[in-house]
């Protein structure tokens, strides 16, 4: 079992049964990473190797395998896809990471802390490439197709939450499209070209990109409440980040919603300008279970994990489909 999956293994709620499922494949995938993350510009492969290895749970990679075993793939296709997705991934959390100017990312100092912010953008570049290059292997039109569409719906997704993530009048809607586009879409895109992958029916490709988005929504709810309930360990990055960066995320928005007037400068002075103290993130939590918004961020988690299950039901009921029914619990599991 690689780092990675052991991660994901001994977390609360784990899916060992999955990552025991995939784990030839995963060894395949991972494989292909490690090669074509190399580069004859040494910096490449020392800085991509930094966040690569660093672990993470490979939840996207690890979709894209598993749903191409329960679409009956028996060939090796999806396992570029499925290095392709997480090479993905990694590029946009390097650009994330500059962005957000983040200290630490899976356990570890951020990237461009370490190299530079240029460094860590242009390295993104390279491996958004990549991925490129590995879909085009696989001589699927469609796969392509998906996961080109799903890297400019994160990018659009980033963008739209840059204008917005300050605001604390966002509606929830608008929030929910705003983590639809930058998080669940490549968990929708991994899931569909997996399916693509072993030649699903249109309709098992629309219930793959279901299952994916639902989940999607659901792991991102659950970090936004485990910023606020969790810890550092259980993030791999501060809790409380979401908070310091002035991040309007559910939690916060409804104890906005929920606290009234009387902590309106409050929430304005912390987050709107961002004049913090660090007494303020604890009163910020407080008031955000005291108002049950976390609590309300969670169930919201579970609804989508729900559904994320349901559209499963049409495929066959065997270990593949399980252990993906089971990772939807595993979502909305993880807290402090």
């Amino acid at each position: 079992m690689d780092a990675a999956a052991a991660t994901l293994a001994r977390e609360p709620g784990s899916v060992d049964r999955l990552v025991r499922l995939a784990a030839a494949d995963m060894a395949g995938v991972d494989a292909l990473i490690t090669a074509r993350m190399q580069s004859e510009v040494p910096v490449i492969p020392a800085l991509a190797e930094h966040l690569i290895a660093a672990g993470g749970k490979r939840l996207r990679p690890l979709l894209t395998v598993a749903a191409a075993r329960l679409a009956g793939s028996d060939n090796d296709t999806c396992l570029k896809l499925a290095a392709a997705v997480e090479f993905i991934h990694t590029a946009t959390l390097l650009h994330d990471d500059v962005v957000d100017g983040s200290q630490l990312r899976r356990g570890k100092v951020a990237a461009h802390l370490i190299w530079g912010a240029a460094q860590s953008v242009l390295v993104g570049d390279f491996l958004f490439a990549r991925a490129f290059e590995l879909m085009v292997e696989t001589n699927s039109m469609k796969a392509l197709e998906i996961l080109a569409k799903a890297s400019r719906v994160i990018a659009e997704g980033e963008v739209l939450q840059l204008t917005r993530s300050h605001d604390l009048n966002l509606s929830q809607a608008l929030y929910l499209e705003i983590i639809a586009a930058k998080t669940a879409e490549l968990f929708a895109a991994a899931s569909e070209a997996g399916g693509v992958s072993a030649g699903v029916t249109a309709a098992q490709s629309d219930a793959l990109r279901a299952y994916g988005m639902n989940l999607g929504l659901a792991f991102q709810l659950a970090d936004d409440a485990l910023d606020y309930g969790g810890t550092t360990e259980a993030l791999g990055k501060n809790a409380g980040d979401d908070f310091r960066e002035g991040k309007a995320t559910l939690p916060l928005l409804l104890a906005i919603a929920r606290s009234g007037p009387r902590e309106a400068e409050f929430w304005e002075r912390a987050i709107g300008r961002r004049e913090q103290t660090e007494a303020d993130f604890r009163r910020a939590r407080e008031l955000i279970v005291g108002t049950g918004s976390l609590e309300a961020t969670l169930d919201l988690a579970a609804n989508y994990a729900d559904k994320a299950k349901a559209a499963l039901k049409g495929f066959p009921a065997n270990d593949w489909r399980s252990s993906l029914e089971s990772l939807a619990d595993f979502a909305v599991s993880r807290r402090a």
